[in-house]
């Protein structure tokens, strides 16, 4: 019954860190105005209670992982760094003109590419150069990405000097024959001596990111793997299905063969085998291929509720406004979201300009701010209602009734108001998401767009 249930709902969709996704953003209709008015109201909004986020995406890589799909520029020139560092503060002095007042921030989280490519001094600039313009939150969080191969006990160090308590390592697999495939070599004991440098420094959340259906990967390579895992204790981990998409120019997924990469049955198993030895090693499942111990406070905030998802995935804690900083880089005030220039001279070019580095976005409609918040409720809760009315809308009955196939599988509970997802439905969340998406209904796409959903 389970390999029938892969076979039937394993089709390409999207992972909705953001609904509309980005395919079916409305960018004919979008202004550069708009934006700057959503960000202005988000902020009022929020600010004095909230404060915002910001995600700052810093993009240079020494090497290419042929498993990446990342917005990312390959070099070993790091003379790089400086003005890219003075690019970001000016993009952010820029829009700290436009806000009517301090903001405070809440949330920061260093994305890349590889942020520990950057110089102890450049990101220590970077972080004074944001709080130059802002103040802190009294509740901040902020996190960021890790290579262990280049992060130093002087890294780790200086950021946390400078209020980053939680740190996400990119471990995929530790099969010599998987890293060799995405040229991602790096041996275990340079995870090991990352983790516990960051746990002696006083970091209290330590992420590992593993990666199942890489290629060449095995149940084997599996449960060396998570055993290996375990005898690190991250405090959360993500546990990602490989997103094979080889159509998008430029991310490095061409370096092995199609029929290299596990498929169907045989990737599922990699995931059922990795899940059960999370769980039995004491990891609560998280939403969607997340797990974390029960002294996360990623597990606190999906037991009380609060859990939130954006584009930089799940989060513990949720700002109505989120400004990304850097090349490529997303903002969502709720209200409307705007992409920043993905080629990086274009983004310099514009910013010598004085203009935000904006190229395109979407104002949500009435219609998207209601289907986003179900979504949200789904991928966070495995539950959503329209009890109340604000969230009830037209098509909710046909959405009933594509669903009850779901029910009939087990995979879910329907009544005239709610959908619960069952355990056996939480691998299908993806799925079930997608029949509230109304915009992929209205409009299938001709061309590959997503991974698939298993």
């Amino acid at each position: 019954m389970k390999n029938a249930l892969i076979q039937k709902y394993n089709v390409p969709g999207p992972r909705y860190t953001s609904y509309p996704t980005v395919p079916y953003w409305n960018e004919t209709e979008f202004e550069y105005q708009n934006w700057i008015d959503t960000l202005q109201r988000s902020f009022r909004e929020s600010n004095s209670t909230d404060g915002i986020s910001l995600y700052i995406h810093l993009p240079f890589c020494e090497s290419m992982c042929t498993f990446c799909g990342c917005n990312k520029r390959i070099t070993k020139n790091h003379e790089v760094e400086n003005p890219y560092i003075e690019a970001v503060l000016k993009e952010w002095s820029l829009y700290c003109k436009m806000l009517p007042e301090k903001p405070m921030i809440k949330e920061i989280h260093l994305g890349g590419g590889t942020p520990t490519f950057f110089s102890n001094k450049n990101l220590e600039d970077l972080i004074n150069g944001i709080f130059s313009y802002a103040t802190i939150a009294p509740n901040y969080e902020f996190s960021f990405e890790g290579h262990p191969n280049n992060t130093t006990y002087k890294h780790l160090q200086k950021l946390y000097e400078l209020g980053f308590r939680r740190v996400s390592f990119g471990v995929q697999d530790y099969s010599p024959v998987v890293q060799k495939a995405i040229h991602r070599e790096q041996p275990f004991h340079n995870v090991a001596k990352v983790s516990f440098w960051a746990k002696e420094i006083g970091y209290t959340s330590i992420s590992h990111d593993l990666i199942f259906g890489l290629p060449f990967q095995s149940s084997k390579d599996i449960i060396d793997t998570i055993e290996k895992t375990k005898s690190l204790q991250p405090d959360r981990l993500a546990f990602y299905s490989y997103a094979h998409v080889p159509w998008i120019k430029g991310n490095g997924q061409r370096g092995f063969k199609d029929e290299d990469i596990p498929k169907d049955k045989e990737k599922r198993q990699l995931y059922q085998i990795g899940k059960e030895l999370l769980l039995k090693n004491g990891y609560h499942e998280i939403g969607m291929d997340h797990f974390a111990l029960e002294t996360d406070s990623l597990y606190e905030a999906a037991k009380s509720g609060s859990l939130h998802r954006n584009f930089m995935g799940y989060s513990a804690s949720k700002t109505k406004l989120m400004i990304g900083l850097g090349v490529s880089s997303i903002s969502d005030s709720w209200y409307s979201f705007a992409q920043n220039e993905k080629n990086l001279e274009d983004y310099y070019q514009l910013l010598e300009w004085n203009k935000l580095p904006i190229y395109r976005g979407h104002k949500l409609t009435d219609e998207d701010l209601t289907i986003r918040q179900h979504i949200l409720n789904l991928m966070c809760q495995f539950h959503t209602s329209w009890n109340n009315e604000n969230y009830y809308f037209k098509e909710i009955p046909d959405i009933l009734i594509q669903l009850q196939e779901m029910e009939r599988d087990g995979l879910l509970i329907l009544t005239k108001d709610s959908i619960q997802v069952t355990e056996n439905g939480k691998p299908y969340v993806r799925n079930i998401c997608m029949a509230f998406d109304l915009l992929l209904k209205r409009k299938a796409p001709e061309t590959a767009l997503f991974s698939m959903t298993i």
